[in-house]
């Protein structure tokens, strides 16, 4: 931000995380951008592969480190595989054939609970009121 000079927060957050809203609003989801923002996880896995992170990261459960054993997978009660499948179908409109409904539910109400943490807040303009 501005106040610490010329410097901008990175985010790390993926298609996933944003769009379930797995991250804490104005904590870990406080970035000035978002690199991987459009990237699904199975393809933020292939461009770390590529990229030779060592493999003991890439498949390291992901975890926010909330409490020991803690897994962001298992907090969430979904994969990640299957909530970038779910993602894929809304995202290019394709059918949910073949995929669990109550998973398809489940990241539904994930993403419309999740909504408010992708907005700015509302304010009062009172400039815009004539007050």
């Amino acid at each position: 931000g501005q106040s610490s000079g010329n410097c901008l927060v990175v985010g790390t957050s993926n298609r996933a995380e944003l769009a379930i809203g797995y991250f804490t609003k104005y904590g870990d989801g406080a970035a000035d951008f978002e690199p991987i923002a459009s990237l699904y996880k199975q393809e933020v896995r292939k461009m770390a592969s590529i990229l030779n992170i060592p493999e003991r990261i890439i498949i390291k459960a992901p975890s926010a480190g909330l409490w020991p054993g803690q897994t962001d997978e298992g907090e969430i009660g979904l994969t990640y595989d299957i909530i970038d499948e779910i993602l894929y179908r809304i995202d290019y409109n394709l059918d949910f054939k073949g995929l669990n409904e109550e998973d398809i539910m489940r990241v539904r109400e994930m993403m419309s609970a999740a909504e408010h943490k992708l907005n700015m807040p509302p304010f009062f303009d009172v400039r815009k009121n004539n007050l």
